[in-house]
């Protein structure tokens, strides 16, 4: 058919199937071909179809041709016929509507709608590729099919902005986009979207200021620094980017690490979408060492890079809970950061200032003029608190137990035990603390999720949390008593130069070992013991072995990471590193070093000035 009408309409981006005219010459893009027809789309995601009958010439994919629109049927579907005019003005048929949103697709379900979104992860099923969508509003899945197991949209790459065009359907009782056509945006309209997807979306993120759980002067000057790693972690999960967190594998990294898992899992569940997401977007780890150790940084990378390569998700950010401040999370770091990976601090450890180079957000009591007795577990629920409100109730117990479980004195200690007396008395903080470090030592370095949530009674089970608290702790006390009994007769007993007490213990041929209570544990169970014998004097109590010393301290005002890096310097080939609090600490060595390692540390303990 010629046409003689010189009008050809041009369908903007925008419009919508109730915008095309029957009767009216459009301007066509082939997108493929069936033995009964040519379809073509009319604008980025209308199509019609060309029925054999009506295809005039031959034609190649992407050929552009004219169509007159001939019937537009009850289902939607556009009967075309292909049409040739000799001279014709275009006219652009412009239509500007609300712009659409991930947010409104509930409502819209078997309609066909257009959005503009960024691609926050590509995964390619043995059917169709999964592309799941973010914009300011929340995420949904879409589902592109070109054939089985093979890559939809080749073009379209993780952390592109697109304009999506398809049917809003249920799945298995999930929101689901079918796809019927997908473009990268141009670089201009591609900015315009992230930046008004950006801007929404760090509003959405910044946490609502809420008032601490306890009065602190503390928790106060620190709260910018906290809603700062709330605000990166909430965004994290609105943007679909997965969160590794790392703690010290003790009662009171359990505690911190535990109560941020709560917030982070409740705010996945919250966003909705795929039930197996809070697998894929979240996942606790236990460090072997009180710092990030190299170990550590590549198995978080391998597991990491596997899973954005096999299930196209973002690379981690890193959490790092009750450790991250020292110079020996150094190396790790500077791994991570090849990968450009954002890596997060929440610690009451002595920092050093080194670290900060590393880190987007890092929070620290000594900071403000605070130091360890603000425990990583009082800063751990307060900050769980910012990211998910709600999880309050169910944590409201667990700065307690990090307090007495790290032997915390500061005023916090107090407060955060009075607010739960009615329901947890100081003795059964104690309990859910020993036996958290107990049960940690037989899991190693799993995280235990599990059976952690009954100890600390997240399970709405309390009569079974009360039995296994006891059992444990009996287990426990058993054990702890019989390494006491083992290693009390051995203690060496001296007077330093400032006229501390020093007892030495070596926990490598006077303990059992491979048992609970490790070195670290059994050397301040008998610092404890000593303490209580020598009261009103100062005392350090040193558990050393082959390669290592413990150091407790009651009343000498010690700086362990000053003492370590000085030893480091001073003795040739020692090896020497470590850290921790200023009186609470271990330092490592060459296990040939040790007698010269020892005698310089008690020689720089000797010298520090008591209470």
């Amino acid at each position: 058919m010629e046409n003689s009408d010189n009008m050809v309409y041009r369908l903007g981006s925008g419009c919508e199937l109730s915008d095309i005219v029957t009767g009216n010459v459009y301007e066509a893009k082939v997108q493929g071909f069936a033995k009964f027809g040519t379809f073509v789309y009319l604008n980025s995601h209308i199509k019609g179809l060309i029925h054999i009958s009506n295809v005039k010439t031959e034609h190649n994919e992407g050929d552009k041709l004219l169509v007159l629109v001939r019937n537009i049927r009850d289902n939607g579907n556009i009967d075309l016929e292909e049409v040739t005019i000799r001279n014709y003005e275009v006219s652009n048929v412009v239509c500007k509507r609300p712009q659409m949103r991930l947010g409104d697709l509930r409502g819209r379900v078997g309609n066909n709608v257009s959005l503009d979104v960024e691609i926050a992860q590509i995964k390619q099923t043995s059917g169709p590729t999964i592309f799941t969508l973010i914009d300011e509003t929340g995420k949904e899945n879409a589902a592109a099919f070109i054939e089985a197991g093979k890559r939809a949209y080749p073009e379209v790459e993780l952390g592109d902005i697109v304009h999506v065009s398809g049917e809003v359907m249920m799945r298995n009782d999930q929101l689901q986009l079918e796809v019927s056509h997908m473009e990268v945006l141009s670089e201009e309209d591609k900015n315009l979207v992230l930046k008004r997807i950006e801007k929404a979306l760090d509003d959405r993120a910044y946490p609502e200021d809420l008032p601490f759980m306890i009065e602190s002067e503390v928790l106060e000057m620190l709260k910018p620094a906290m809603k700062d790693v709330a605000f990166h972690i909430r965004k994290a999960i609105f943007t679909n980017q997965p969160v590794i967190l790392r703690h010290h594998a003790d009662a009171d990294g359990i505690v911190a690490a535990v109560s941020v898992e709560r917030a982070i899992t409740s705010l996945i569940r919250d966003e909705g979408g795929d039930p197996d997401l809070e697998s894929h977007l979240f996942k606790r780890a236990p460090s072997k060492a009180p710092f990030y150790e190299i170990e550590d940084v590549t198995r978080d990378l391998d597991y990491a890079l596997k899973d954005n390569i096999k299930y196209g998700q973002k690379l981690p950010l890193i959490l790092m809970m009750d450790n991250g401040s020292t110079e020996e999370d150094e190396p790790s770091y500077r791994m991570a950061k090849v990968y450009e990976l954002t890596i997060l601090v929440v610690d009451h450890h002595h920092p050093d200032e080194s670290t900060d180079a590393f880190l987007t957000a890092h929070v620290n009591p000594y900071h403000v003029g605070g130091d360890f007795g603000v425990t990583a577990g009082m800063l751990g629920a307060e900050l769980a608190r910012m990211i998910y409100p709600p999880v309050e109730e169910s944590i409201r117990h667990f700065p307690a137990v990090a307090a007495v479980g790290d032997r915390s004195e500061a005023p916090e200690r107090a407060k955060y035990l009075q607010l739960v007396e009615d329901t947890y008395s100081e003795d059964d903080c104690k309990d859910i603390a020993l036996a958290l470090d107990y049960e940690q030592f037989w899991l190693r370095f799993n995280d235990g999720r599990e059976i952690v949530k009954d100890i600390l009674n997240l399970n709405d089970n309390t009569g079974r949390h009360k039995r296994l608290v006891s059992l444990l702790v009996a287990e426990a006390n058993l054990a702890i008593k019989e390494q006491i009994e083992t290693s009390m007769p051995h203690v060496e007993r001296s007077v330093l130069e400032n006229d501390a007490r020093l007892f030495t213990i070596d926990v490598e041929i006077y303990a059992h070992r491979f048992t609970f209570p490790p070195p670290g544990k059994t050397s301040g169970e008998i610092h404890d013991i000593l303490c209580k014998e020598n009261e009103g004097s100062p005392v350090v109590t040193l558990g050393v072995g082959p390669d290592f010393a413990v150091i407790r301290s009651r009343g000498v005002l010690m700086n362990i990471p000053r003492m370590v890096r000085e030893l480091r310097e001073e003795i040739i080939g020692g090896g020497v590193n470590g850290g921790g609090h200023l009186v609470v600490g271990s330092i490592k060595f060459v296990e040939g070093m040790r007698d010269s390692v020892i005698a310089g540390l008690i020689e720089k303990i000797g010298k520090f000035p008591i209470e």
